[in-house]
C-alpha cells in the first residue's frame, strides 16, 4: 500500500516541475528573441541561471533558445489589479495570446473579489529595481482575513501557466 503514495508524491512533484519548466521555457524564449540568441546577453543569462537553479536540463534550455529563433509570438505582459483592502498588485507574465491571458486573469480576480486596474493605476506606487523586481513605495497593512484572501488570489494566479511573477503592496 505504501507504493501508491510514493507514486502520487512523485506525480505531484513531476507536475510542479513541469509547470515550472514551462514558465522558464517561455521566459528563456522571450529573452532569447530579444537578444537574438546571444547567450551572453545579461537578461538571457539571468533566465538561463534561473533555469539551472530549478535543475532544468541543458537540452531543454538549448531547445528553448533554438525555438525562439523560429516563428512564434510569445511576448511579455503586465497587468495591474487591486486586491483585498486595496492592495496593489502587479502581475507579469509571458503569453502568445494576450486576450486569452487577460480574460483568464480577469476571471480569477473577479471570482476572488479583486478588480482589474487600468494601466498605471497601480504601477505608480512601485519602483523597478536593477534586477527587474517591482518594489512597493508604500505598503498596506492587512487583517488576517484579508491576508488569507490575498494569499488565495496569488496562489490561483500562480497556477496560471502564463503568469511569471506577482508583486503586491501588502506588508
Amino acid at each position: 500500500m505504501a507504493r501508491p503514495k510514493l507514486t502520487q508524491k512523485k506525480a505531484a512533484a513531476d507536475a510542479r516541475r513541469s509547470k515550472m519548466f514551462g514558465k522558464l521555457v517561455r521566459l528563456i524564449q522571450v529573452e532569447a528573441k530579444l537578444a537574438n540568441g546571444d547567450v551572453n546577453s545579461p537578461a538571457l543569462k539571468t533566465a538561463i541561471d534561473k533555469a539551472h537553479k530549478e535543475n532544468m536540463p541543458q537540452d531543454n534550455i538549448d531547445r528553448a533558445i533554438k525555438k525562439a529563433s523560429e516563428a512564434g509570438d510569445t511576448k511579455s505582459v503586465m497587468f495591474e489589479a487591486y486586491g483585498p483592502a486595496g492592495v496593489g498588485m502587479i502581475i507579469t507574465g509571458l503569453t502568445d495570446n494576450n486576450n486569452r491571458t487577460s480574460a483568464e486573469i480577469k476571471n480569477i480576480l473577479s471570482k476572488a473579489g479583486a478588480s482589474f486596474g487600468a494601466t498605471g493605476s497601480v504601477s505608480w506606487n512601485f519602483t523597478k529595481d536593477h534586477a527587474g523586481v517591482w518594489q512597493p513605495n508604500t505598503t498596506v497593512a492587512l487583517s488576517d482575513e484579508d491576508s488569507e484572501k490575498l494569499t488565495d488570489i496569488v496562489d490561483q494566479l500562480h497556477d496560471n501557466d502564463d503568469v511569471q511573477d506577482i508583486y503586491t503592496s501588502a506588508e
